[in-house]
């Protein structure tokens, strides 16, 4: 076992941290492949969270908010219709609310959303270019991580909490104030239906195609949360990750940085993922949190 760095919280200094901190991510794996669903990233974890745990506990105490996400997403399924009724599903008044603030005309029909008109003209280039954020944003969650690591343990606890508050905040949200996505509605009209399946929705459906995987349809197919459209958390990670990485990062590099989260707000709207409403709630409670956290995470003197 690694020596305990004394730079790390109390709570990670105690003996028994590597023990419980990562039981969760050898128990729960356990129990969803005896039910038979076999998945690799289950098996990565059973092995690679522990090894990190009992070898790399500063590593492990920087990335543990991150891992805690992903077992808190996978275990949504217990708790995917808890405070659900089709009466209090928001799907048409929101789409309402949409077109009263971001309307646009589609034809010569009435006033539709913005997504009405892009469902209208699909593009496959558009498709593709939008699919890079949706399909890249866990790992770029990661490399930040592992890049703050390397520079400012600080900043990376920081940043790692909030991506996990951020996460417990959307979850809760999405019990609290249920609302469907576009592509439900332009699926299924009006009509509430908690049965429905997940979806990645037609435009990552084409990229599917046009890669020969199902790699979008595997991924969002799986999804625990099909009445989560509010917030937008695709837009929120990019977004803390460009905030938390900045005051390391080159001049050309922050252009990226700022780039691929300009990208992923307009892949959410262009996708049919979220409306409009939904993204800017979620650049809402990412701005709300980064500003809490910042306060329960003082830098030490000299920090950027």
């Amino acid at each position: 076992m690694s020596p305990v760095d004394p730079a790390l919280p109390a709570f990670a200094r105690a003996r028994l941290f590597p023990w419980l901190a990562s039981a969760p991510f050898v128990l729960w794996p356990s129990y969803v492949l005896s039910q038979g669903e076999v998945r690799w990233e289950m098996i990565t974890a059973m092995v690679l969270v522990p090894a990190l745990a009992f070898t790399r506990r500063k590593l492990f105490t920087g990335l543990f908010p991150l891992a805690l996400v992903a077992f808190l997403y996978d275990t949504m399924r217990f708790v995917k219709n808890v405070g659900l009724t089709p009466e209090r599903v928001h799907l048409c008044d929101l789409r309402e609310a949409e077109i009263a603030l971001f309307g646009v005309a589609v034809g010569d029909g009435p006033m539709g959303t913005l997504h009405d008109a892009i469902q209208a003209r699909p593009s496959l280039a558009l498709d593709a270019l939008c699919a890079i954020p949706y399909g890249t944003y866990i790992y770029v969650v990661i490399g930040a991580a592992v890049f703050l690591y390397g520079r400012d343990f600080h900043r990376l606890q920081r940043f790692a909490w909030t991506f996990l508050l951020l996460n417990i905040a959307g979850f809760l949200t999405y019990h609290l104030y249920p609302a469907a996505p576009p592509w439900y509605f332009h699926a299924h009209g009006c009509v509430v239906d908690l049965a429905a399946r997940a979806s990645a929705g037609p435009n990552l459906a084409r990229v599917d195609a046009l890669m020969g995987v199902e790699y979008f349809r595997g991924f969002y197919g799986r999804s625990n949360d099909i009445f989560g459209a509010v917030p937008s958390l695709h837009v929120a990670y990019p977004a803390l990750v460009a905030v938390e990485t900045w005051p390391y990062l080159s001049v050309p590099k922050r252009v990226v940085a700022v780039a691929y989260a300009a990208l992923m707000c307009v892949a959410a709207v262009y996708l049919d993922h979220h409306w409009v409403i939904d993204v800017l709630v979620g650049l809402g409670y990412t701005a709300a949190l980064m500003w809490l956290l910042r306060r329960l995470f003082r830098p030490p003197p000299g920090s950027p």
